[in-house]
């Protein structure tokens, strides 16, 4: 692949895919702007070179056509704070503006655009729009990883539409997949998975080829309970994906017959209703009474988790391991958060795997005390897996 640090962008004109997929509350400002400044040390560089700048990137899920809520206009102020300069607008991507303002720009200058998705192409993969895109500019960076799992045409299909010497990977995107390639290729033990949230069948994948690698493997959240549920225990009204039973209960199986030590939640903290203010208790997770349901880790199991998570050399974290968001059911996660910090800190590596893991490190403050929080969600959990990402295989 490409990189920035081996390409020249002087007096070139570089088509940047960012994901700048922001979450904006009702009057459209953002509210976290965590992948606008993930974006910035690649754009800074192409503009130091002395080449110029055009964004392309989605927003939220617009049903096709323009739609105010997810035009990237909103962002214009933002960005231009962020770059200490004047963002350019071209409007929508195949409209003559666009065309002319992308042609007649100059060195330093950056020229944003309207949101990909308002054209139905684009999540199509359509190659008449991904030509039409890349004749925007001269060099194609792809920066967003976070879309990089999708055969999108602004992110794998347009890059064939540049010699392979003009197609680049950005700084960030080449940082999640060297941060990546670290824990899977080259851990140093012990190493330790967390794996957290909702459902075993969305982290089941991941889930199998970590028994391969892991010392420890951590499960919390509401994935627990099918666990649980796989050992004989009862979980009341807890989240249990009843289909799903026979696969935990072989994945415990096959942990053990591989050396691994499968950590499960001894105790919960139940509540029976799901609400913050709901009346709350502590339960042997696999002997929840009937009417409750655990929605964070018990006491016992925060202070074993966060034991084996300080002990560890590497770790891997996806998921939270409770209703986080709800304040009374935050402390779980907070534990496992501040144990990774503390592993961190004491020589331990640390991957914070996007999504709800990376929001909560982030709302609870440990940011800047773990390695690398991946801003890739979905697209890092395709590329542990050992699955082809077609953004990134499109560099070349």
């Amino acid at each position: 692949m490409n990189t920035l640090d081996n390409t020249n962008f002087a007096g070139r004109r570089a088509v940047v895919r960012v994901d700048f997929n922001v979450p904006l509350d009702q009057d459209l400002r953002i509210t976290d702007d965590t992948r606008i400044r993930a974006a910035t040390p690649s754009i800074k560089k192409i503009l130091a070179d002395g080449g110029a700048v055009v964004l392309l990137s989605h927003l939220g899920r617009p049903k096709g056509g323009y739609e105010k809520k997810f035009s990237l206009e909103s962002l214009m102020q933002r960005l231009q704070q962020e770059y200490g300069q004047e963002v350019l607008w071209g409007g929508d991507v195949l409209s003559d503006e666009a065309f002319e303002k992308a042609k007649n720009l100059q060195a330093g200058q950056v020229l944003l655009l309207d949101n990909l998705r308002f054209h139905k192409e684009e999540e199509a993969g359509d190659p008449v729009f991904a030509q039409r895109l890349a004749a925007l500019g001269d060099v194609y960076v792809n920066d967003a990883f976070g879309t990089a799992h999708r055969a999108h045409a602004s992110t794998a299909v347009m890059a064939q539409y540049f010699a392979p010497e003009n197609r680049v990977g950005g700084y960030l995107l080449q940082g999640e997949v060297d941060n990546a390639r670290k824990v899977l290729e080259h851990a140093e033990r012990p190493f330790t998975a967390i794996m957290g949230g909702a459902k075993i069948s969305d982290k089941i994948l991941l889930i199998d080829k970590l028994l391969d690698k892991v010392d420890n493997l951590i499960i919390g959240g509401g994935m627990s309970y099918t666990f649980a549920v796989a050992q004989g225990g009862h979980v009341g009204s807890s989240l249990l994906e009843a289909d799903k039973v026979d696969l935990a209960r072989d994945l415990i199986a096959r942990a053990k017959a591989k050396g691994v030590n499968l950590v499960l939640p001894g105790d919960s903290l139940i509540a029976d209703v799901f609400a913050n203010d709901a009346n709350v208790d502590v339960a042997p997770s696999e002997a929840i009474p009937a009417g409750w349901m655990g929605l964070d880790l018990g006491p016992d199991a925060r202070e074993e988790f966060a034991d084996i998570i300080r002990a560890s050399k590497t770790i891997l974290w996806n998921g939270p391991m409770g209703v986080f968001e709800m304040s009374n059911f935050s402390l779980g996660t907070e534990f496992v958060a501040r144990a990774v910090a503390e592993a961190t800190e004491a020589g331990a590596y640390s991957l914070i795997g996007g999504g709800d893991s990376a929001a909560a490190v982030q709302q609870m403050g440990f940011a800047d005390r773990v390695s690398y929080i991946s801003t890739g969600g979905g697209a890092l959990l395709e590329f542990m897996e050992g699955k082809e990402l077609p953004g990134v295989a499109a560099l070349g």
